[in-house]
């Protein structure tokens, strides 16, 4: 329903065990690791558990992709059999008739290890992955480890795979389960994710169902996790529901109660609807308003309150105020600076900390001009009144989007022009376009409300906000962050770009698909150049990819690859 509004090719919060959503933290990379070993250590039990929601079938199934090609799965998703019943699925999976005859467990168990030995001859190996493992009985579990002791000489013909919920632990702890407790080879415990990891989480599956920009305020991540306690699964269904919300209101961004209210009714708690709640929604803010308003003359800080209530506008969409004629733009800021008379190219640095505008000066002119400038650097006019969702303006022209937070060691990596934020000794919030930097020189250029500035990095460092956005290019043929072993028309840009980073001859072969000789290569890069090692092929991988190769994008200073 809000796919089309916020510009989604698909449901980024979906609750169905999708691998292309798959978010790979260090723990689901070292999960997906400890199963791909398992797997290859020739027979045994290979054990995986987690609380409800943490991911486990999804790394399961991105495992499931990442087998090897001579490999038949079998998958029981629910294990609540008899043993009867269990190896008659199994059967059923690897597609072995069903025995005839009175003793049917024999006749089931016969059956498997010829098809096993038939198998095992064609040089194919078989993996059996039990999901809800926590729910088979004492007396089946016994009948699992037994099938393990089909086997030729020198090897194991059966390779099975437990997921299951923290209890299982404590069923293989029992005394009578020791033998197959001593049979696991691999195991990893899944918990949730952390207060760091959420956002990159939410992120990702934005980025994923096609959108880059942040669509969640920062209160409301932080409410999300006090809410979820970082299980991914409540963390879809309450973001879907918080996202509904926001298109059924028009808006752009979820806030803190968006939020909140989403996680009412998601947990069933009563939330008025009909004409009460119509009159009650609308009342009680403009009674809470009318209240504060009134205490800006009957107690001090009054005013403060009121300013503090009105939400905050989202930053992707730019709000311009009214002009006097149609054709008019937007009044800049007036810095209250010291006549510099003819700017030069390189100014002399000054501080933003004594950068000042006259009480009651309109700041978000500030961030219009700034977002003006920055689609400057990329050949565009971008004008806010007609285009104010400025990410889809982007789009439209072949960029796209990243905001994050990110210092200025980070955009200096990045090496694209950036909208800024900072604020100065009074505590005045403003915005401006990051276009140079001179690493020599230690200083920093930019535009701010239309003049020309040059700063000392430090001093950067020390005035700058932690929230900042670039443009930067889409490679043909992107439409979402590459996994290894997909096919894509980026995957032959990717090819050339290594090729010419590395002073390699340029490939002549056209190829799609993202095989493990590239994924050495960008893992090798981004070890290189300080990313998360994971061969994703995502924006941060490729913008740095770009600033290096490409030609005709704008760069804050000439960089050279030092490639390795």
């Amino acid at each position: 329903m809000y796919s089309n509004y916020f510009g989604f090719s698909e449901m980024p919060f979906t609750i169905a065990p999708n691998p292309r959503y798959l978010y790979l933290s260090e723990q689901h990379r070292e999960a997906l690791a400890s199963l791909l070993y398992g797997i290859n250590c020739n027979g045994g039990f290979v054990l995986l558990t987690g609380d409800v929601g943490t991911g486990k079938t999804t790394v399961c199934r991105c495992l499931l992709e990442q087998l090897p090609e001579h490999t038949e799965v079998a998958v029981i998703l629910n294990p609540k059999y008899s043993i009867t019943e269990l190896l008659e699925a199994i059967c059923d999976e690897l597609k072995i008739p069903r025995p005839h005859g009175g003793h049917r467990i024999k006749g089931y168990i016969d059956a498997l290890n010829q098809h096993l030995l038939e198998a095992h001859g064609r040089g194919v190996n078989t993996v059996l992955i039990i999901d809800e493992a926590q729910n088979l009985g004492l007396d089946v579990l016994e009948q699992i480890r037994l099938l393990t002791n089909l086997e030729t000489s020198s090897q194991k013909l059966l390779q099975i795979i437990l997921i299951g919920q923290p209890e299982l632990l404590a069923t293989l702890g029992r005394a009578e389960l020791r033998q197959l407790d001593q049979r696991i080879t691999a195991r990893y415990h899944l918990r949730a994710l952390s207060r760091a990891e959420l956002p990159t989480y939410v992120g990702h599956r934005l980025a994923v169902g096609g959108r880059d920009a942040p669509l969640f305020s920062r209160a409301a991540l932080r409410r999300l996790y006090r809410l979820t306690g970082g299980v991914p699964r409540m963390i879809n269904v309450i973001c879907d529901r918080a996202l509904l919300g926001a298109y059924v209101e028009r808006r752009h961004r979820v806030n803190w109660w968006l939020l909140n209210r989403a996680a009412r009714e998601v947990r069933g708690e009563f939330v008025a609807s009909g004409p009460a709640r119509s009159r009650w929604h609308w009342a009680l803010p403009a009674m809470a308003a009318l209240l504060v308003l009134l205490g800006g003359f009957l107690v001090p800080g009054g005013r403060e309150l009121l300013a503090l209530m009105r939400p905050a506008p989202d930053p992707l969409v730019l709000e311009v105020p009214p002009v006097a004629a149609p054709e008019a733009p937007p009044a800049p800021a007036v810095l209250e600076l010291p006549p510099s008379g003819q700017l030069q190219p390189s100014p002399s640095p000054s501080g933003p900390a004594q950068w000042q505008w006259p009480q009651g000066t309109d700041l978000a002119a500030t961030e219009v001009l700034a977002y003006r400038r920055l689609f400057r650097q990329w050949g565009l006019d971008f004008d806010p009144q007609q285009a104010p969702v400025l990410c889809r303006f982007a789009r439209l022209h072949g960029l796209d989007c990243l905001q994050l937070p990110a210092n200025l060691d980070e955009l200096i990596g990045f090496n694209l022009p950036a909208v800024i934020r900072l604020h100065n000794a009074n505590g005045q919030r403003f915005h401006a376009t990051l276009v140079g930097i001179d690493q020599q020189a230690g200083q920093a250029t930019l535009e701010v409300a239309g003049e020309t500035r040059a700063v000392a990095l430090d001093e950067l460092r020390s005035w700058m906000d932690d929230t900042q956005l670039l443009l930067w290019r889409l490679p043909p043929g992107y439409q979402e962050p590459l996994r290894p072993e997909s096919s894509s028309p980026v995957v032959q840009w990717l090819a050339t770009r290594l090729a010419q980073l590395q002073g390699r001859a340029l490939p002549r072969v056209l190829q799609q698909r993202y095989d493990e000789s590239l994924q050495l290569q960008v893992l090798a890069f981004q070890h290189q150049y300080q990313l998360a090692t994971d061969a994703v092929l995502g924006p941060q991988t490729l913008i740095r990819l770009s600033s290096l190769t490409e030609t005709g994008i704008p760069l804050l200073t000439a960089a050279e690859a030092d490639w390795e």
